[in-house]
């Protein structure tokens, strides 16, 4: 899994079959136990292969180029049956697998692994412990001229002058 993130909820999709390149945004609909990158545990869902069905947020990516009518396409109405890709190690609660930032799903008007996901989800967040764990020589070079000692927010409170 070397250097591959997790999918959460508010990954961003695609098929290679819209005909224009539209994207629609992944919920997570079949469990609500297992977070990442989620301080509190409240947003980012872990998505996992059995993400099946219209799982996505406006379930469509616009006109579909399997669809022809005439001189246009008939709308895209995404029907994920299956996911491709998946890190396989661990199971989680619904039994399903994670997915990957380069796994992909099939859907039933298109081919095998047209969807693809373009953005993981997962974002970087700042939280208590990172600040815990850093070294002031650090916060230093990346911050200057903020002097965390004098803080009067505990969560940015860090004794930095341990080396003076």
């Amino acid at each position: 899994m070397s250097e591959k993130h997790f999918v959460v909820q508010g990954a961003v999709c695609q098929c290679q079959f819209s005909d224009a390149p539209e994207t629609d945004t992944l919920l997570v609909k079949t469990h609500s136990k297992h977070y990442a990158n989620d301080g509190e545990g409240k947003e980012k869902l872990i998505a996992t292969d059995k993400e099946i069905g219209q799982t996505m947020k406006k379930n469509t990516f616009g006109k579909c180029k399997k669809q022809p009518a005439g001189t246009d396409y008939l709308p895209c109405m995404i029907n994920i049956t299956k996911w491709s890709g998946v890190y396989d190690k661990v199971t989680y609660s619904n039994k399903g697998k994670a997915l990957l930032e380069d796994s992909k799903a099939t859907c039933k008007m298109g081919t095998p692994d047209c969807i693809s996901i373009k953005n993981h989800g997962q974002t970087a967040e700042l939280t208590e412990k990172n600040i815990k764990n850093s070294s002031p020589e650090v916060l230093a070079e990346i911050m200057p001229g903020i002097n965390f000692s004098d803080l009067e927010d505990e969560a940015l409170l860090i004794n930095n002058t341990q080396n003076e």
